[in-house]
C-alpha cells in the first residue's frame, strides 16, 4: 500500500482501503498526555552538496512556561549549526509559545485514519492524511504494534513545506512509551533544499524527567536498548 522514496527509506502513501479498525483500536486507548519534560538532545545536520555538517548537544525543557534550551556544545559548520539546528530549536519554542502544539497530535481533529496491511512480522499500519495543509501534520502512516495499543513510528512527508527553500520534507519519528507516557525518541529527517541539494537532520532524546518524575532505570534501559 505504499512505494519507498528512493532518496531515502521513507515511505510515500498510496490509496488505502476505508477500514478504522485499527486506528480505532489505537486511538480509543488511554493515554497520558505528554505536558513536561528535561530531556538532553543530540542533534546531527548534513548538508550533502555543500558537504558540511554540524552537532549539537542541548538540555530542552517544556513545561507550563513554554520551551526553553540550554545549549551544551557545538561543532562543525557555522551554516548547518545556525541555519538548521538552532533554527529547530528557535521555531519550536515559537510554535509551542504560540499554542500551537494540538495542531500536530495525532487524532480525528487533524487526520483522516485509514488501515493498511500488517507486515510479516506483525507489526500494524495505519495511513494517515491530513485534513489540511500543515508544517506539523504528516502525510504517511503510523506503524504500530501487534495488538495497535503502542506507536512505534510516524513515516511520511510533511504535508506543507516549511518555507519557500526547503521542499519534499520526509521524515520518521520513533515513539517508546516511558514510565507509561508514550514520548519521541529519535526522528530522522531529510529535505531538497533549493540550491543546497539534499539536507539530513536527525534527533536523539535521552530523558531525565518526564510529566513532573525522574525517569526510572528500567525506562533509561529502554532508551539504551533503542540506541
Amino acid at each position: 500500500a505504499g512505494e519507498r522514496d528512493p532518496s531515502r527509506r521513507v515511505w510515500v502513501p498510496t490509496a488505502g482501503r476505508q477500514n478504522s479498525s485499527t486506528a480505532s483500536r489505537f486511538l480509543s486507548q488511554p493515554d497520558q498526555p505528554l505536558q513536561q519534560y528535561r530531556a538532553f538532545r543530540r542533534m546531527y545536520a548534513r548538508s550533502e552538496k555543500f558537504n558540511q555538517e554540524a552537532w549539537l548537544e542541548v538540555w530542552t525543557e517544556l513545561d507550563e512556561r513554554g520551551f526553553r534550551y540550554e545549549i551544551v556544545s557545538e561543532r562543525g559548520s557555522d551554516y548547518a549549526k545556525n541555519k538548521v539546528l538552532k533554527a529547530v530549536l528557535k521555531r519550536e519554542q515559537e510554535l509551542v509559545a504560540e499554542g500551537h502544539a494540538e495542531r500536530s497530535t495525532l487524532c480525528a481533529a487533524n487526520y483522516e485514519f485509514t488501515d493498511g496491511a500488517s507486515s510479516a512480522d506483525g507489526l500494524r499500519y495505519v495511513l494517515m492524511k491530513p485534513k489540511r495543509k500543515d508544517v506539523l501534520l504528516v502525510d504517511g502512516r503510523m506503524v504500530l504494534n501487534e495488538d495497535a495499543t503502542e506507536l512505534l513510528r510516524v513515516e511520511g512527508r510533511l504535508s506543507k513545506n516549511p518555507s519557500f527553500w526547503t521542499n519534499s520534507v520526509n521524515v520518521i519519528r520513533h515513539y517508546s512509551r516511558l514510565d507509561g507516557v508514550r514520548v519521541p525518541v529519535s526522528t530522522e529527517s531529510i529535505a531538497r533544499v533549493k540550491f543546497a541539494g539534499l539536507s539530513r537532520l536527525e534527533v536523539q532524546y535521552d530523558y531525565e524527567t518526564i510529566n513532573g518524575r525522574p525517569v526510572s532505570l528500567a525506562a533509561r534501559r529502554t532508551l539504551a536498548s533503542l540506541r
